[in-house]
């Protein structure tokens, strides 16, 4: 199902299809992975990858170093949105265990509101926390100069980090 998926599959969506519980097929992924499958884990669910940047859907993929609150998540999500870019992934550089990353997928403002709305419905906290506020985010667009745009943007909004 996820090499023919061209979208996130939620592990409540594959336990519907295979009749199977939920856990089951939180265990297969674990497998998959363990057998070198490389699948991600969004908001939306599970997408199987490549390596990052090999068989992108984006023309272009640039690299930002953003700082600012965990209240503002929505905003950067917004202005990576609004100008045309998909925030693909986050990532932050923590002290003991080097790079940490997790996939966003975040294509609209839909999807930035239900990114919130999980971290607020478990609790939780972006990784950019455990940064003061630091990460990363790779971001995909059509072309350079609509990348340059969301650069600027973000840098006008104060959440750039030079």
């Amino acid at each position: 199902m996820l090499q023919r998926a061209d979208q996130p599959l939620s592990a409540t969506y594959i336990a519907k299809e295979f009749h199977v519980s939920r856990q089951i097929v939180v265990g297969d992924v674990a497998l998959l992975r363990a057998s070198g499958h490389q699948i991600d884990s969004t908001p939306r669910g599970y997408l199987l990858t490549s390596e990052p940047g090999i068989n992108s859907p984006f023309p272009y993929v640039g690299m930002v170093a953003c700082n600012h609150s965990s209240e503002e998540v929505a905003e950067e999500l917004y202005t990576i949105v609004d100008f045309g870019g998909t925030a693909i992934d986050v990532a932050i550089e923590h002290p003991i265990y080097g790079q940490l990353s997790g996939r966003l997928d975040v294509h609209s403002r839909y999807d930035a509101d239900m990114f919130v709305e999980k971290v607020q419905q478990y609790s939780t906290k972006p990784l950019s926390v455990l940064t003061s506020g630091i990460h990363l985010h790779r971001v995909g667009t059509r072309d350079e100069e609509t990348f340059l745009r969301i650069k600027a943007a973000l840098k006008e909004k104060g959440f750039l980090l030079e």
